[in-house]
């Protein structure tokens, strides 16, 4: 039996787990406890960690393999391993806005692992969004007439020149994207493969339009539900302590990194976990 003890922090999502050491090796039974977790509550959260970049990256790839971000270089040694760092020249942040991690992919990730590493005196909170409630809370009438709609993600507009990811930072490298990167097309209304429920899964980030229709027809409905997304009632706030770790579910989770630390350094490292392959066995420790 694993020894976790699990505490919900919000009505609508989030979970904080004590009595696991991530930087140790794993049991099955305590990865598949943590994986189950995740899916229900869709961020969790864990303190007094002390995770070295290869511990970071061990324990994200027991839930599957790890993306290599097309644009924010990573760790020289881990590639995979991205160090999220704003220093106090710097005006803008990675991560401001809500969004969700990598839609603008065609298979997009899973899941966000962050770590923090070193915090401002204050600021610097992360507030998550359920999509799922979101979706749960809109008409019926709607929900049928999303659950019929495919949207384009892009990243041709944040990391585009001028876009907010593209700005420059004292130590990100950060590619702005040249001419045509590519355009995806995801269900509006995602089902969860795990727990069967269904989410919104549009974001002011990287969602262009509604397949088929022209940019200026999609935007009134986008823009709706893009402020219904972040209503209070789907949300929690996650205070950052040196050690804490946040793993959030992208596939029904929005997220805002606050820039509201003017002056000073924070310090984060981020894996993300891509779905395993559809060819491959999916580890019993992630079933």
């Amino acid at each position: 039996m694993t020894d976790l003890k699990i505490r919900r922090v919000a009505g609508a999502l989030g979970a904080e787990i004590e009595g696991v050491d991530l930087a140790r090796p794993q049991s099955d039974e305590t990865i598949a406890a943590i994986r189950r977790a995740l899916v229900e509550h869709q961020v969790i959260f864990f303190r007094d960690q002390d995770l070295t970049p290869e511990q970071q990256v061990a324990f994200g790839r027991r839930f599957g393999p790890l993306n290599i971000h097309p644009y924010v270089a990573g760790m020289a040694e881990h590639p995979e391993v991205m160090e999220i760092i704003k220093e106090p020249s710097d005006k803008t942040n990675f991560g401001g806005g809500w969004h969700s991690d990598m839609s603008f992919l065609e298979t997009p990730a899973i899941g966000s692992i962050l770590y923090a590493v070193e915090l401002p005196d204050w600021g610097g909170d992360t507030l998550f969004a359920s999509q799922a409630a979101a979706f749960e809370a809109l008409s019926p009438g709607l929900q049928k007439t999303l659950e019929g709609l495919n949207a384009v993600h892009s990243a041709s507009r944040e990391y585009s020149a001028g876009g907010h990811s593209a700005q420059k930072r004292g130590s990100m490298k950060v590619a702005e994207a040249d001419g045509y990167i590519g355009e995806f097309v995801h269900p509006v209304v995602l089902t969860h493969p795990e727990t069967g429920r269904k989410a919104l899964y549009v974001n002011p980030a990287f969602t262009l339009r509604f397949e088929g229709w022209k940019a200026r027809e999609s935007k009134p409905l986008l823009d709706y539900l893009f402020e219904h997304c972040r209503y209070e009632g789907f949300t929690c706030r996650f205070a950052w302590r040196p050690g804490s770790v946040a793993f959030w579910d992208n596939r029904s989770v929005w997220h805002f990194a606050l820039n509201d630390y003017p002056g000073q350094r924070r310090h984060m490292r981020r894996v993300t976990v891509d779905p395993w392959p559809a060819q491959a066995r999916v580890p019993a420790a992630a079933e």
